[in-house]
């Protein structure tokens, strides 16, 4: 007789971001794409970029816009993950998604995104879910599609001469649109 995997004991909460938070989420989003601490993840871009991923005042504004969420992610307290969710019609957009590097890999990042599907879903009623990727990333490309993402090809140019965007190491990066229906009742994968 097969026995179900052991389940984390600590629940996850989810709770809107408040300026508060703000300092503690440019730590945790950094930590996860940029510099040597992004390297213990899977999802570091320190090979195609340097410099910083966001900053206060880009975490700020997410977090004041209309329309816009900035869902936090804490197991036992602890900020664990974070995702960007903004209101677009009859689609939202996910992004500013970050799990801390040495919970990568676990499971956590496939439940925080189908809770973020959910909650546009129900509080929203929008029937689909965006996102951009930087089109060199084929890996976490590939985990989206996994979880129900396709590709579009279609592409927007990657901010060069903007160092809020971080400082890039090669010059063939571009933005791709991902996109997921979301179907009434339909959990994320």
């Amino acid at each position: 007789m097969e026995t179900a995997p052991p389940r984390d004991p600590v629940q996850l909460s989810y709770v809107d971001a408040t300026p508060s938070d703000v300092p503690a989420l440019v730590e945790l989003i950094e930590s996860a794409y940029r510099g040597d601490s992004s390297r213990t993840g899977w999802t570091t871009e320190a090979d195609i970029l340097d410099g910083q991923r966001t900053d206060v005042e880009g975490v700020r504004q997410v977090i004041a816009a209309s329309g816009s969420r900035l869902l936090t992610v804490r197991r036992g307290g602890e900020l664990v993950a974070c995702c960007q969710l903004e209101h677009r019609g009859d689609a939202a957009y996910f992004g500013m998604f970050a799990v801390r590097p040495g919970l990568q890999g676990g499971g956590l990042g496939r439940r925080v995104i189908a809770e973020a599907e959910r909650v546009v879903r129900d509080d929203w009623g929008v029937t689909e879910m965006h996102m951009t990727v930087i089109s060199v990333r084929e890996e976490l490309i590939a985990w989206y599609e996994r979880r129900g993402y396709r590709r579009t090809g279609r592409m927007t140019p990657f901010p060069y001469g903007d160092e809020r965007f971080g400082l890039p190491r090669r010059d063939d990066l571009q933005f791709e649109l991902l996109v997921k229906r979301l179907d009434a009742g339909t959990p994320g994968r």
